[in-house]
């Protein structure tokens, strides 16, 4: 396993014991980059109107687009650790 493979699924376990839960800005932030590390472009259909949350799931991970799984593993990252 690659360093920053590790790294990554760390930050992910770290993810679950921040300090403070961070904002819901932060948190489809970090929603975006976990799917674009782990599953690559969002190739799904965008929820109905009255599934907002899910809306603002998909939007958070569609921004991230063309992003490769390598850099979105590093900023997921960095998102953590800036969190700690």
């Amino acid at each position: 396993m690659s360093d920053l493979k590790a790294s990554f699924e760390k930050a992910v376990a770290e993810s679950k014991e921040l300090p403070e839960k961070p904002d819901n800005q932060t948190l489809l932030k970090i929603y975006g980059l976990y799917k674009q590390a782990t599953e690559g472009d969002n190739g799904g259909k965008r929820p109905g109107f009255t599934d907002m949350v899910g809306r603002m799931k998909f939007d958070a991970w569609a921004a991230l687009k063309g992003k490769g799984a390598d850099e979105a593993m590093q900023e997921y990252i960095d998102l953590i650790e800036s969190l700690k």
